[in-house]
C-alpha cells in the first residue's frame, strides 16, 4: 500500500463517526480559526467544498488519493503547484512570499541621485569645509557648481584655499643645511669660544659635520654604492670606480698630508714612512740628475692608492671612524695652534699651499665628494654657505695665474703677450664675474703669476655662476660649457676656463 493510502487511512479514522454536516462545521470553523486566511483560496474544486460542489464531502478519502498521487502530492517527494511543505494544508498556496528579483539585476538601471539644491547662504557657509575637503561628494559637488557662477564665493574659495595652504606649507623632511651654523652662532655670540676656530678653517669644520651627518643616514648596504670620481688632466676628462666607502678612504688618506704637516698621525702609516724617505732621496740625489717629481705617497693620488692597495679588503663603514676622528683632530689642532700658523705649509708633492689655503682646499674636496656619494645614494645636498663658498672660490681663483702658467709652459695654452711684463707691473687681465650666493670678482693676470692684474688692461669678461664654477673647478663640468657669458678674447676666455678645470684632481 501506498504512503498516500496510509495517510488517507488514517484521515478516514479520525473523521469516522461524524456526519457530513458536523464534518463541514469542523473545517469551517478550523478555517476561521486558523490565521492568514485571507491569503488563501476557496475550497471550490480543491475536493473539500461545499455539498453537491465536485469533489465535495462525499467522499473524503479522495483527499488522500490527491496528496499521494504523484501530481503535487507527496507521493513522490515532490510539492505541489502552489503549495510549499511546511504550511500543513494539503493544496494550499505556500503562505511564505517567494524571493524578490533585485531591480539592479534585472531592472532598468537606479535612476542617478539628484543633485543637492542649496540656498546661497548654506553654499557660503560650505567654502570653509569645502577648502579642507572635508564636504560630502554631493556637497563639493554642489559648492562647485555654485562656484561657477557667483564671483564673490569664486573669491572667497581662493583666500580660503590659500590660508589652507599656509597652514600646511610642503616642507622638506631634511634639515636645513645652514640650521647647524645659525644655532652655533647663536651659542658663541653668547658665550664666545676660549679656543676659537680660525676663520679660515670654520669651512672645513661646517663641510666635515655635514658630510658626517650625511654618513650617518645611510644605511650599510649603501656603503658599498658605486660611485664615479672625476676630474680633469691633459685636456680631458678622467674618471675612477670606487665605492662610497672608499671616496671617505680617500678623504681620510689626503687630509692626512695636513696632519703630518701638523704633526699629527699619517693614517697610511708605513707607507706613509716608506714615501718619505723616497722624497728624502730624491731631494738628495736631484744635484746628480733628474728624479721623479714626486715619491708616490707624497701625492694624493699616490696616498690614495697606497691606501687602497694596503687594505686587505674592499673599505667599508668602518673607515667613518678613523676619517670623523681625523677631522677632529685637524680642526682642534689649528685652533690651538692659533691663526699664525696658517703660514705653515702643506705639501702636496708637486706644489705646497699655506695651511690656511689648504685647509679650504680640503673643505672644497670634502663638499664636492660629499656631492658625488648624495648622488650615488640618491641624497639631497645643498651647497656650502655663502661665506664659506665665497672664501673656496677665491682660492681658485687665486691659483688659476699659476694653473695657467703651468699649462702654457706644457704648451697647452697660447703664448704670453708679445710684450714681457715685469714682476709687478700691470698686464692683460680677464676679469671673473661669478654670480649668486658667494660670488664676486676677479681680476686674473694673464701674462705672468708676477704680474699685477689691471682693469686698463681688461682684454675679456667671463660671467660664471658660483656653483657651476666651483664644479668646472673640480673636473666636473666640461670648460666648452661652464661659461654662462664671454665677452672680448676668445683665446684668452679659452685659456682661463681649461686652466680652472686643470685645477681638479682625483
Amino acid at each position: 500500500m501506498t504512503e498516500g493510502a496510509d495517510r488517507s487511512d488514517g484521515f478516514a479514522d479520525h473523521e469516522a463517526g461524524k456526519g457530513p454536516r458536523e464534518r463541514e462545521e469542523h473545517w469551517e470553523r478550523e478555517e476561521k480559526e486558523r490565521p492568514g486566511k485571507e491569503h488563501e483560496t476557496s475550497y471550490e474544486g480543491k475536493g473539500r467544498g461545499p455539498a453537491g460542489s465536485e469533489g465535495g464531502d462525499s467522499d473524503v478519502a479522495d483527499v488522500g488519493d490527491a496528496r499521494g498521487s504523484g501530481d503535487g502530492g507527496f507521493g513522490d517527494g515532490g510539492f505541489g503547484d502552489g503549495s510549499d511543505g511546511g504550511s500543513g494544508r494539503i493544496g494550499q498556496p505556500s503562505r511564505l512570499p517567494t524571493p524578490r528579483s533585485s531591480v539592479e539585476d534585472t531592472g532598468p538601471p537606479l535612476p542617478a541621485p539628484a543633485p543637492l539644491v542649496l540656498e546661497h547662504q548654506v553654499l557660503k557657509s560650505l567654502l570653509g569645509a569645502w577648502a579642507l575637503a572635508a564636504c560630502s561628494g554631493e556637497e563639493t559637488a554642489a559648492v562647485e557648481e555654485h562656484l561657477g557662477g557667483c564671483g564673490a564665493c569664486a573669491d572667497e574659495a581662493l583666500r580660503l584655499r590659500g590660508a589652507v595652504g599656509l597652514l600646511h606649507p610642503p616642507e622638506s623632511l631634511d634639515l636645513d643645511p645652514a640650521l647647524r651654523t645659525r644655532v652655533l652662532e647663536s651659542c658663541l655670540d653668547r658665550r664666545p669660544p676660549r679656543i676659537p676656530v680660525p676663520e679660515w678653517a670654520a669651512p672645513y669644520d661646517a663641510e666635515t659635520a655635514r658630510l658626517d651627518a650625511l654618513l650617518q643616514d645611510i644605511a650599510d648596504a649603501e656603503w658599498h654604492a658605486p660611485v664615479r670620481l672625476r676630474w680633469f688632466e691633459d685636456d680631458g676628462p678622467v674618471s675612477r670606480r670606487t665605492t662610497v666607502a672608499g671616496v671617505i678612504a680617500h678623504l681620510l688618506s689626503v687630509d692626512g698630508l695636513v696632519g703630518v704637516a701638523l704633526g699629527l698621525d699619517d693614517p697610511l702609516g708605513g707607507a706613509a714612512a716608506r714615501g718619505r724617505a723616497e722624497a728624502a732621496a730624491a731631494a738628495t740625489g736631484a744635484a746628480e740628475g733628474p728624479g721623479p717629481a714626486a715619491p708616490e705617497a707624497a701625492t694624493p693620488t699616490g696616498r690614495t692608492e697606497a691606501y687602497w692597495r694596503a687594505s686587505h679588503f674592499p673599505p667599508t663603514r668602518a673607515v667613518r671612524g678613523p676619517w670623523r676622528e681625523q677631522s677632529h683632530h685637524l680642526v682642534r689642532t689649528v685652533a690651538f695652534a692659533g691663526g699664525g700658523s696658517g703660514r705653515l705649509a702643506v705639501s702636496y708633492g708637486g706644489f705646497a699651499l699655506p695651511l690656511r689655503d689648504s685647509m679650504l682646499d680640503r673643505a672644497f674636496e670634502c663638499w664636492v665628494h660629499a656631492g658625488d656619494i648624495a648622488d650615488a645614494v640618491d641624497y639631497p645636498y645643498e651647497p656650502p654657505a655663502p661665506r664659506h663658498l665665497h672664501r673656496m672660490i677665491d682660492l681658485a681663483a687665486r691659483m688659476l695665474p699659476m694653473s695657467l702658467a703651468e699649462r702654457r709652459r706644457a704648451g697647452r695654452a697660447a703664448p704670453a703677450s708679445r710684450h714681457l711684463v715685469a714682476a709687478g707691473a700691470p698686464g692683460r687681465s680677464l676679469r671673473l664675474e661669478i654670480e649668486g650666493a658667494g660670488g664676486g670678482e676677479w681680476l686674473i693676470p694673464l701674462d705672468s703669476p708676477a704680474a699685477v692684474a689691471s682693469a686698463e688692461h681688461e682684454v675679456a669678461h667671463v660671467a660664471l655662476d658660483g656653483v657651476e664654477f666651483c664644479r668646472l673647478a673640480a673636473g666636473h663640468v666640461p670648460p666648452e660649457e661652464a661659461a654662462a657669458g664671454q665677452v672680448g678674447d676668445r683665446e684668452a676666455i679659452r685659456d682661463v676656463l681649461f686652466a680652472a678645470a686643470s685645477l681638479s684632481r682625483m
